[in-house]
């Protein structure tokens, strides 16, 4: 009978010199800044833009910080699967904080990266980066339909420039 009592004994003695450290972490609030809807919208029809100046047909997907779809357009033309691929590159971007293109072969062959190809969901091929401002990651873009990974990339680029100077904050 006596255990239970010096252990209830030791556990308050416990609780009472370690309540700043439990409080703190679970009471605190984290603040971040994300894209706004219609700044999504600006980038997606940018890069879309950008795309079909130089006669690509894509799908254009832009992500808020987490990889939840805010915006999405698909040319006419663009094939039935661009849409998907155009937001996994997106999810991909944001959440590997990279460029697709560049993870696309940092992860390729036998690269110890290797294994990130089967995340479920991300998608190594170019034509996602993430939007950052001040240096947070606010967004993402994917593209999906140009020619190649390197031409997606440079569409999803072209968006983010057509906004840059409203989300510098």
């Amino acid at each position: 009978m006596r255990h239970p009592i010096r252990l209830a004994r030791l556990l308050a003695a416990l609780a009472f010199l370690t309540p700043g450290l439990v409080a703190a972490e679970d009471y605190e609030l984290v603040e971040f800044k994300t894209l706004s809807p219609d700044t999504a919208v600006a980038i997606a029809q940018g890069a879309l833009g950008a795309c079909r100046d130089k006669g690509f047909q894509v799908a254009v997907a832009v992500v808020d910080r987490m990889g939840v779809p805010q915006a999405m357009i698909r040319d006419r033309y663009a094939g039935a699967h661009t849409p998907d691929t155009a937001v996994r590159k997106a999810w991909t971007a944001v959440s590997f904080r990279e460029d697709t293109l560049s993870l696309s072969d940092n992860t390729g062959g036998d690269s110890p990266q290797g294994g990130a190809r089967q995340i479920t969901g991300a998608l190594m091929l170019g034509g996602g980066i993430p939007v950052e401002v001040a240096g947070s990651v606010v967004g993402g873009v994917g593209i999906s339909g140009a020619p190649s990974g390197a031409d997606d990339h440079a569409c999803a680029l072209a968006g983010v420039e057509a906004v840059l100077a409203e989300l510098e904050f």
